[in-house]
């Protein structure tokens, strides 16, 4: 399999939900005017705290510092895995499970941070640019490893990286394991032919910036397994367009330009965290992801600058909350 570091500096960032406002020319003119920027990598998560950013240096020039932006300090570089066209990777498990073993648990190991984000097309596995030689020197067996320049692929050697591991000045250390919470919303993950944009315009700016969120009873919190939350995520990565929405998002769109897989499968998702995880922990992605390739489950995987969350097929949402409910109780299962 190839691994492949794409051309591409990013910045994660947060808007709160009351400082939307103050940002809304920026984010139309990168969602709508793609041309009128030279961003190449942007998507926005709504959740039921924030809004996420993940850009490049370009879209982020486009945002105004204030007190409503949080922004994590690190650059991160997205990877990308391809199999060869002769390779006989089980093609059924799609999205984080493909790459729980071969990528995410190596890296979880070596104390990587990642930080994944899951589209209709790809995964993107988004590594700190200054755990970059770990990230080479711990995958190098498993992957021919390029990095994109320029429109060009060259080949990285592991042998050019220094030897010693956890080169990031970090001790591995066995993971927390997270609460998680099972909302009651049915997902889609679905396309769109980005020179359609213009005609869902509307229907998308509504969703985006004046739908609110479920109202909660915010004594109380969230009741597991119960509650139904507000998630929406729009990407725009080098002409893709990707959309995760509840099916109740989904009926406000027209029906004949968002398109899904064949089966048109619908997702549950488990929402991981109790408390905000932070960006330094490592492993979190993997506690998810090993367990669902073990079983041979789909997963997209779409991590949010508060909390993560996974996307499983509804047929799987008993068995998949069994087996994290397990996990929690006697963590060597795990």
């Amino acid at each position: 399999m190839e691994l492949h570091i794409l051309d591409h500096r990013l910045r994660v960032t947060s808007i709160t939900k009351s400082g939307l406002a103050h940002f809304t020319h920026p984010l139309i003119k990168l969602i709508f005017l793609r041309r009128r920027t030279r961003c190449k990598f942007f998507s926005m998560t709504e959740s039921p705290e924030n809004y996420t950013l993940v850009l490049d240096e370009e879209g982020f020039k486009e945002l105004e510092s204030s007190e409503q932006l949080q922004t994590e300090s690190s650059v991160w570089l997205p990877l990308n895995v391809l199999n060869n066209a002769n390779d006989s990777v089980s093609s059924q498990a799609l999205g984080v499970t493909k790459i729980a073993k071969s990528v995410i648990a190596p890296l979880a190991r070596q104390h990587v941070s990642v930080f994944m984000l899951s589209t209709y097309q790809t995964d993107f596995i988004l590594v700190r640019e200054k755990d970059l030689s770990v990230v080479v020197s711990t995958l190098d067996e498993e992957f021919n490893i390029y990095r994109e320049v320029g429109g060009e692929s060259l080949l990285v050697r592991g042998c050019d990286v220094a030897n010693g591991l956890h080169e990031n000045g970090k001790e591995a250390v066995q993971p927390t394991l997270h609460p998680v919470l099972i909302p009651q919303n049915r997902f889609c993950v679905m396309s769109l032919d980005p020179d359609t944009l213009p005609s869902i315009a509307t229907t998308l700016i509504d969703v985006l910036f004046y739908s609110g969120s479920p109202k909660e009873d915010e004594a109380s919190g969230p009741r597991p397994d119960l509650d139904r939350i507000k998630f929406f995520s729009f990407s725009l990565i080098d002409g893709y367009v990707s959309l995760v929405m509840d099916t109740d998002a989904q009926r406000q769109f027209p029906a004949d330009l968002l398109f899904t897989s064949s089966s048109g499968e619908l997702w549950r998702m488990v929402r991981i965290g109790g408390q905000p995880l932070g960006f330094d922990e490592c492993g979190i992605v993997a506690q998810i992801s090993r367990p669902l390739a073990d079983c041979d489950i789909s997963a997209y995987y779409i991590s949010t600058f508060s909390f993560d969350h996974a996307l499983v097929p509804e047929e799987d949402i008993a068995s998949v909350s069994d087996m994290l409910h397990k996990q929690r109780m006697d963590p060597t299962t795990g």
